[in-house]
């Protein structure tokens, strides 16, 4: 499959003029979640995700796995931002489909793929659990909104930045404050910067 079949097919369309048209919100929508495999999954924790996923379609629930190791173990943890390397057999990334904007439906998907990440974490990564910032995931955590009453801080960035950036966090921090100290690049998920919030990274 072609890289452009590919995002016609997650799209669930066939015609690449999908791609052109410029309208409002997809119809189809997604959550994603992520998490990295130190062991091997046992025989039983295996029966148990099938079970899982059968209770889906196969458009609703994805289960992708990426082998991790050998060139990607020899790259020292600290060295770039992406610290997931020695240790790890391989990265999960599951995600739930939808069509439509009912609530129902919605929280379905939601509920299924939680209860899915419920069931992976006795066989994944810990402390922190990590997660792959590339399979955003906003039930980590989600920095400052005004309107929502919540400060910006780099203690509450940590509850997200730690799981995708492990040790890397402060240092992308520090970096941040160095280029954005105003926090003018932002979104829910950002690296915040150190002076802004209540509390600072170290405190």
């Amino acid at each position: 499959m072609s890289w452009i079949d590919s995002v016609l097919y997650f799209l669930g369309s066939e015609s690449v003029e999908t791609l052109l048209r410029r309208t409002g919100e997809p119809a189809r929508k997604v959550k994603s979640k992520s998490d990295f495999v130190q062991e091997p999954l046992p025989e039983d924790a295996v029966d148990g995700i099938w079970r899982i996923l059968a209770e889906v379609g196969p458009e609703e629930g994805v289960l992708q796995l990426e082998a991790h190791g050998g060139k990607m173990s020899e790259v020292p943890e600290f060295s770039i931002p992406y610290p997931h390397r020695a240790g790890n057999v391989y990265m999960i990334q599951y995600y739930a489909y939808w069509d439509g904007n009912g609530v129902e439906t919605e929280e379905r998907h939601l509920d299924w793929i939680r209860r899915l990440e419920g069931y992976l974490a006795p066989f994944v990564s810990q402390g922190p659990r990590g997660a792959y910032v590339n399979a955003r995931d906003l039930d980590l955590g989600m920095n400052g909104d005004a309107a929502a009453g919540r400060a910006w801080s780099c203690e509450q960035g940590s509850d997200w930045g730690r799981r995708y950036y492990k040790g890397n966090f402060e240092r992308l921090v520090r970096v941040k404050t160095d280029v954005d100290p105003a926090n003018f690049f932002r979104n829910e998920q950002s690296i915040p910067p150190f002076f802004l919030g209540s509390r600072h990274v170290g405190e």
